[in-house]
């Protein structure tokens, strides 16, 4: 029998109906799973559905061994399906495109995707990470040490400057100074950057993301069902995830990311190009991530990454809009920073943005970044005019 098109049969299937945040920041005194059921409450009531009706559950932690079956049994609920994958801070993506598969297929009709931290309020993060057998005996600094690699490699190797890596946080800043919800707001500047305090050469705090509080949530139906929903769908068109190792020592190639692969294989699903993409969302927990991926997912070639954000092309105002909200360097950042940007690109393409509102925007590419490099998730979501 001739093999049937994935994503023939699952772009556009199911849609974001309803989206939520919680505990934004620092949340003194909420534990991680309160933070993660008010976020969930607050999807649901956005996409008008009770509780009761969720019968697919999606989540990942870092301090869960089996997550979804701690959060089914805090919101009270027996999932028909679920999964509680953990790759990362891409374990939402892969969530969002495992839903797809399952609201499609009819093994549930409800599914939420959530996540709760409280980094920030408890003073760390709880990792049940294995330790790295080839790296531990040098004593890294996790996870910055890993992403210090990869910029110092892409500086060797290509002449990318650490001005050029500032440029990257500037923008965040610059996004998140309209964003009301955004942890950080003051001014920066490429020399605050540079002058800021080095934690493992070439990144400055500034090149480091938040560290926060924070919970989201986004709740999923069949295509159909969201053509009755409260609020305007966004679609899923497209979506694709892919690893090629875990600990940093086994990466081939510093400068190069699984995103060459999950990039394009979303777009060829959702049958869009680059310059049909509206905004961009990536994962910026460190400077250097965003370099690699704009350059890795083809908006500009390998080795141009620092010249591509130079002069503020990324930042409100310039050709591309990335990380609209202020990123994971600015806006927030509790461990995961994943499911955050999700939220942000669907609230983008309902044209309800709490911050700068990208005009007329109908597609947006979403990409996350787990582990060290390790795993690559890439979203493609639309307006109902994209399908």
């Amino acid at each position: 029998m001739p093999r049937v098109d994935a994503g023939s049969r699952l772009r556009g299937a199911a849609a974001v109906v309803g989206v939520g945040q919680a505990g934004m920041g620092e949340a003194v005194g909420w534990s991680a799973m309160e933070l993660l059921a008010t976020a969930v409450r607050a999807a649901l009531d956005d996409a008008g559905l009770g509780l009761h009706e969720v019968d697919g559950l999606f989540a990942g932690t870092a301090i869960h061994a089996m997550p979804t079956l701690s959060v089914a049994e805090y919101l009270g609920i027996r999932p028909r399906f679920s999964d509680g994958s953990m790759i990362g801070g891409a374990s939402f993506h892969a969530h969002a495109l495992t839903a797809t598969m399952a609201l499609e297929a009819g093994l549930c009709d409800v599914a939420v995707i959530a996540y709760g931290s409280d980094q920030r309020s408890a003073g760390g993060f709880a990792s049940v990470s294995e330790p790295q057998p080839y790296e531990v005996p040098y004593a890294p600094r996790y996870p910055v040490s890993a992403y210090a690699l990869a910029a110092s490699r892409h500086m060797f190797e290509f002449g990318t400057t650490r001005e050029q890596l500032a440029e990257v946080a500037v923008a965040a800043r610059a996004w998140a100074r309209h964003n009301p919800e955004a942890f950080e707001r003051g001014p920066l500047e490429v020399a605050d950057v540079l002058a800021s305090r080095m934690v493992s050469d070439p990144l400055t705090v500034r090149d480091c993301c938040l560290v926060t509080d924070g919970a989201a949530a986004v709740v999923l139906v069949r295509s159909e069902r969201a053509a009755d929903a409260r609020r305007p769908p966004v679609y899923l068109l497209g979506g694709a995830t892919e690893h090629w190792h875990r600990q940093i020592a086994a990466m081939p190639d510093l400068t190069t990311t699984a995103a060459s692969v999950s990039g394009p294989r979303a777009l060829r699903m959702a049958g869009l190009a680059l310059a049909d993409i509206d905004v961009v969302e990536l994962y910026d927990a460190f400077t250097i991530t965003p370099l690699l991926f704009l350059e890795d997912l083809g908006f500009c070639r390998k080795g141009e990454g620092g010249a591509f954000v130079a002069d503020g092309a990324i930042a409100p105002g310039g050709r591309l809009p990335v990380n609209t909200n202020g990123g994971g360097l600015s806006c927030v950042h509790p461990g995961m920073y994943g499911l955050f940007m999700i939220v942000e690109a669907v609230r983008q393409l309902r044209g309800e943005a709490p911050g700068w509102q990208v005009p007329g925007a109908a597609t947006a590419l979403v990409h996350a970044n787990g582990g060290t490099l390790s795993s690559q998730s890439t979203l493609v979501l639309g307006t109902g005019a994209t399908l």
